[in-house]
């Protein structure tokens, strides 16, 4: 007979007590969680925007330190028009790096869209609206060009958007014509969305008003339905910390405009399409497939997400984004020529994108990088051609920048594995 009997006492298993996310802590205890989550993700390598904003302060503070009309009104008022072309076209760089692939062909889409729109407008006097939407119609081609070629042939992206470099800039050649350039009228619809200003002060400060709410308004309700669901939610002192901090940048930015002419346009336009692109790939099943895409792509397969269409649309969200900025910056130079999507505006906008904080790994970024990094490099170049400097110079300060954002990418991503994150 076993010793022991039915008497034997039987171990009772202690208590379980639910483990928490030490992610989730911030949620719970408020503005003290919100500083120990931020010490977790330094050491933990998570740095997100913390590294461009850094960067950014630096290069306000010595630029306006060699020259006052550096942070001048005007002159940081004609900076967040300047970024606009560019800051459109690196926000569909974005997506493409979430996928930890890269689209080199932005700069000739843009372009070549550009040129669409020109020719149908000014040449053979389409309607506006028409010729605006064809132009946007061909850069979604573009992408699923593209798209298909990678996801259903099996060709490399770099090999496919490289070729697209080359082709796309060739049609574009050959839609201007003999000509080369085609000029135009000013008073476009194209051109009124980058030269319109609201002066009236209440523009601009109302924007920051509907901002600062739509921002408390999203994390009201996300607290509320975490709760209602069960799991760590926000607390209330911290949603106040991060809606004040929210609040001071907005205020600020529109006081800023308002000592010059006002709200641009172009600006407003360029930060809905943040919003709304963020919202689509944070908010969303589609955007959270991107994530699960570019963070394993074989267990995004194995949980049945749908692979070479999530790609084909991405690289198509990529091409139309390059249309749109194409058609901002003809509307800034007033004309679309052989010259149009050349130069470093490839460079720029996948270094836009990079800078500001998405990963060229993959699975890691937001549509905020574009506008942060956009920031940075137009900083540069204002700051530079206030001060006189070459190109140059310009060139080599902004390579050592991307340099400099790429590294501490890849110390952030090695420090994440360190620590189980990544």
């Amino acid at each position: 007979m076993p010793t022991g009997g039915v008497n034997a006492p039987v171990p009772v298993a202690a208590e379980a007590t639910p483990a928490v996310d030490p992610r989730l802590i911030v949620r719970q205890e408020g503005v003290k969680g919100y500083i120990g989550e931020f010490k977790r993700r330094i050491t933990s390598g998570e740095l997100g925007s913390l590294p461009v904003i850094l960067a950014l302060i630096v290069i306000w503070a010595v630029f306006g330190s060699l020259n006052s009309s550096f942070l001048s009104a005007q002159n940081l008022s004609n900076l967040s028009q300047q970024i606009v072309g560019t800051g459109m076209i690196a926000i569909g760089v974005v997506f493409v790096l979430l996928l930890g692939e890269i689209d080199l062909s932005v700069g000739s889409v843009s372009g070549l869209c550009a040129a669409i729109f020109a020719v149908l407008d000014v040449t053979h006097g389409v309607n506006q609206w028409v010729a605006m939407l064809c132009a946007l119609a061909g850069g979604a081609a573009v992408g699923l060009i593209q798209g298909f070629f990678f996801a259903k042939v099996g060709v490399p992206a770099f090999v496919v958007t490289l070729a697209g470099n080359l082709g796309w800039n060739g049609l574009m050649l050959q839609i201007l014509g003999s000509s080369g350039t085609v000029n135009l009228s000013g008073k476009d619809n194209v051109s009124k969305l980058y030269t319109t200003i609201y002066g009236q002060q209440a523009a601009a400060y109302g924007v920051a008003v509907a901002g600062v709410a739509l921002f408390l308004g999203s994390q009201l309700l996300d607290s509320r339905r975490r709760r209602a669901a069960g799991i760590p939610s926000r607390a209330p002192g911290d949603i106040a910390l991060r809606t004040g901090a929210l609040a001071v940048i907005a205020f600020l930015a529109a006081y800023t405009l308002n000592q010059y002419k006002g709200l641009p346009l172009a600006l407003l336009i360029f930060l809905i399409f943040i919003v709304v692109l963020d919202f689509l790939l944070r908010r969303t099943s589609y955007g959270r497939q991107v994530f699960a895409l570019g963070g394993n792509i074989e267990g995004a397969r194995r949980a049945g997400i749908n692979v070479p269409r999530i790609r084909i649309s991405v690289f198509m969200i990529c091409s139309t984004m390059a249309a749109v900025g194409g058609l901002f910056l003809a509307a800034q130079i007033q004309s679309a020529s052989q010259t149009s999507g050349g130069g470093n505006l490839l460079m720029n906008s996948i270094a836009a994108a990079v800078i500001g904080g998405t990963s060229l790994f993959g699975g890691r970024g937001s549509t905020w990088s574009a506008l942060l990094g956009a920031l940075v490099i137009g900083s540069i170049q204002s700051g530079m051609n206030i001060e006189g400097l070459s190109n140059a110079i310009q060139f080599m300060i902004t390579g050592l920048v991307l340099l400099a954002a790429v590294v501490i990418d890849s110390l952030a991503r090695r420090t994440q594995k360190a620590a189980g994150r990544a």
